[in-house]
């Protein structure tokens, strides 16, 4: 088991709004995939992009 202390985990930039987000255990598997911190900022991108 892999223990990670909080300061320790991934960060990135959330596409939509900018602002960095930390690695969640619920992201383990696909956080190269993951894009958006929130998923408001996920329906919020999708709404910018129809415009």
């Amino acid at each position: 088991m892999l223990v990670h202390k909080k300061t320790n985990l991934p960060t990135k930039a959330c596409a939509a709004c900018g602002k960095p987000f930390t690695w969640r255990k619920k992201w383990e598997k696909v956080w190269d995939e993951v894009k958006y911190c929130s998923e408001r900022c996920r329906r919020n991108k999708a709404n910018k992009d129809k415009e």
